[in-house]
């Protein structure tokens, strides 16, 4: 029986792949210059916060800004419109990426006041994972993630702790400086005490009493000290969870050589002794 003839795509599916794919040439052309379109956009806002930028060349940023509205929507409309599933497209993660990117462009182009809203549109530069086919690191990230969301007990802890130590301390220290050192209220040296726990300092507001001061050198000593405890939780975390990915890799096949376990699922010969490992049990 003579083989049937496969279906070429028709110019709509075509176009679909273009838009949608990055496995070809034209397609990946298109999505490097959609990228390159939003790298010149957000340029174009970055000047135009400029004054005397703006003043020189204010209307043909004007012009670069709505020449860049104008294609960011006309794309937005042709994914819409050869999108298989447009309702799953529009509140997909990219859809939201790409409507988000017009929306703050024309709201301040209509509102003048609010055009520097227009530099959100950098979100939209995150289809780089897809174009330079780096989604698979997006595994490593979720390594993070998972260390991060085993950890977030923990931290919310630690959290409430720092809270309620600021507050005491911002509270004592209220008492000791008072209204004629800056410190007219205890949300005012509430506010103090973390920035001098987080070690930020912003120099603001300083205890200028003696014992404020060594009260403030106390607080100083403890932020750095509290640093290292939500690292510290973190890294045990990511640890662990890299560990047992580890151990997730690797299968019950011993050595017939030297009795060592635990290799790697694709290997065939024991890292030990260098002795061919037993075939997988078939399951």
């Amino acid at each position: 029986m003579a083989a049937t003839p496969s279906r070429l795509p028709s110019r709509h599916e075509r176009i679909r792949d273009i838009i949608f794919l990055s496995d070809t040439p034209p397609a990946r052309a298109f999505d490097i210059g959609v990228i390159v379109t939003i790298v010149l956009s957000v340029l174009t806002v970055m000047l135009d916060s400029s004054a005397p930028v703006r003043a020189r060349y204010g209307p043909l940023l004007n012009a670069a800004e709505w020449t860049f509205t104008a294609l960011f929507a006309l794309e937005y409309l042709l994914r819409l419109f050869y999108a298989r599933k447009r309702l799953a497209y529009a509140f997909s993660f990219f859809g939201v990426i790409d409507l988000v990117a017009i929306l703050p462009a024309i709201i301040g182009l209509i509102f003048p006041s609010s055009r520097y809203l227009g530099v959100l549109r950098v979100v939209r530069i995150l289809r780089v994972f897809r174009v330079l086919k780096l989604a698979a690191y997006m595994v490593e990230a979720n390594v993070i993630l998972r260390a991060l969301r085993e950890s977030r007990r923990k931290i919310t802890v630690f959290l409430f702790a720092v809270l309620t130590i600021a507050i005491v301390l911002g509270s004592v220290m209220y008492v000791i400086e008072g209204d004629q050192n800056g410190f007219t209220s205890i949300p005012r040296a509430l506010y103090w005490a973390i920035v001098t726990l987080t070690t930020v300092g912003y120099g603001d507001l300083a205890p200028v009493t003696p014992a404020g001061q060594a009260l403030a050198t106390l607080i100083m000593v403890m932020g750095y000290g509290m640093i290292a405890v939500p690292t510290g939780l973190v890294t045990a975390e990511l640890a662990r969870e890299t560990l047992g990915r580890g151990l997730r890799d690797r299968d019950a096949r011993s050595c017939t050589g030297c009795g060592k376990d635990g290799h790697r699922q694709e290997a065939d010969f024991c890292d030990h002794c260098g002795t061919a490992l037993p075939e997988h049990e078939p399951g």
